[in-house]
């Protein structure tokens, strides 16, 4: 796979699954389930901002699958440097906001998801124009 954009996209679209089977899983958790029908979680009181912010920061996800593809090498390669940073923060943070030892699948799934976005910053910040240029943008 030498294009970059075939790849970034690709990766994008291996985190987003991976974000929504934690979040399937952790609705089968019973613990979880509990706390959310009390509309706390561990530390974290659901809001009407906090489920909006989630869903904007999945939708940054679903999106770079597109972007990726679409945008041109500068705005393609920082974009990609940016939401992969962001996901990755946001999802170490998952870790030890909620209060508590994460439970081991969605301990699981986060190593993978952090180790996806990382990937992709480092295809990004190593990406050339040359690189860009030699693949039709």
């Amino acid at each position: 796979m030498t294009d970059m954009r075939v790849r970034f996209s690709t990766l994008w679209v291996f985190a987003v699954f991976n974000y929504l089977y934690a979040d399937i899983l952790t609705l089968m958790d019973p613990e979880i389930l509990r706390q959310l029908t009390t509309g706390r979680v561990g530390s974290l009181q659901m809001t009407q901002g906090l489920l909006l912010g989630a869903a904007i920061l999945i939708e940054t996800a679903i999106a770079m699958v597109l972007l990726s593809r679409v945008l041109h090498y500068r705005a393609n390669r920082w974009a990609n440097m940016v939401i992969g940073a962001l996901h990755t923060v946001a999802v170490a943070l998952s870790l030890v906001i909620g209060g508590g030892t994460p439970a081991p699948y969605y301990l699981l799934i986060a190593v993978i998801e952090i180790a996806c976005t990382s990937l992709i910053i480092w295809y990004a910040w190593r990406w050339k124009p040359d690189a860009a240029l030699a693949t039709g943008s």
